[in-house]
Formats: C-alpha cells, structure tokens, sequence
C-alpha cells in the first residue's frame, strides 16, 4: 500500500492548529468553503470542491492539540479515496507546530495519488498561512 507524507512547521500553537483543522471556520479558510463539520468521533465529515465533487470523512480519532484521523468513506470524485485514511500528528516544537501528516491504505500510487500528493502540499501551505496570518487559500480560491 501507499502512502503520502508531508511535514509541516508552523509559527502557531498546536491548539490553535488543531482548531483549525476541526472547525468549520477554520477547515473553510484552509481546504474548501463548501463543508459540513462536527469535531466528534464517528461525525461525517462533507467536503465539496464543486457540484460533482463532494469527500466524505467519517472522524475516527481526536485528541485535542494532537491528533487528528479520518477515514473516508465516500468520494464521488475520487473513489480511490474511499478506505484511506488522513492523519495528523501535531507536536509543539520550538515555539511552533510540527504536524506530521499521513494519507495512507492507497492501494497503489496511481496518477490520482500523484495529483493529491501535490494538493496535500498545497492544504498544508494553506493551513500554515491561516495559523501564521488568518488567511488561508482554500480551494474556491486557488489560482495553482
């Protein structure tokens, strides 16, 4: 199976990295304006990235300021998404954030696989800008 992994280092403190990640207010600056979120495990997560492209999250695992896993169980537009999981890792590092993330059980490192990693990348540069300035880029806005 494959896996993408990034690493991340933020200027923030993991609690507010953590709220950002499980927030509507905070996951609609950093991936899509389109979402239905609840921070509570075993809520479905929905995320929408146009009329035909909807990703849902079933919460698997909170740890307030240091986990955060999902696990999709629906993706109209990418069915290669549906039994992975999204995780992150946060861990407080010299006055910031270190979040170590992971999208695993890919059953095989296709073309869509390629295309998240960079998209992951891109989540992650977005997330880091919110924590650092209180904007993000998220993906109605995106010009990359």
């Amino acid at each position: 199976m494959a896996s993408i992994e990034h690493l991340q280092k933020i200027k923030a403190s993991a609690h507010q990295v953590y709220e950002a990640l499980t927030t509507g207010e905070g996951l609609s600056e950093v991936w899509t304006k389109e979402l239905k979120v609840e921070a509570a495990v075993g809520a479905i997560q929905e995320f929408h990235f146009g009329a035909n492209d909807c990703a849902r999250m079933k919460v698997v695992n909170l740890v307030p300021g240091r986990r955060i896993e999902w696990e999709c169980v629906d993706a109209n537009a990418e069915p290669e998404w549906i039994g992975t999981t999204i995780t992150f890792e946060l861990r407080e590092s010299g006055g910031g954030t270190v979040i170590d993330f992971s999208h695993a059980k890919w059953k095989e490192a296709t073309e869509c696989y390629r295309y998240c990693n960079y998209n992951w990348a891109m989540f992650l540069l977005s997330l880091k800008q919110y924590c650092e300035t209180g904007k993000g880029t998220p993906y109605q806005e995106r010009t990359l």
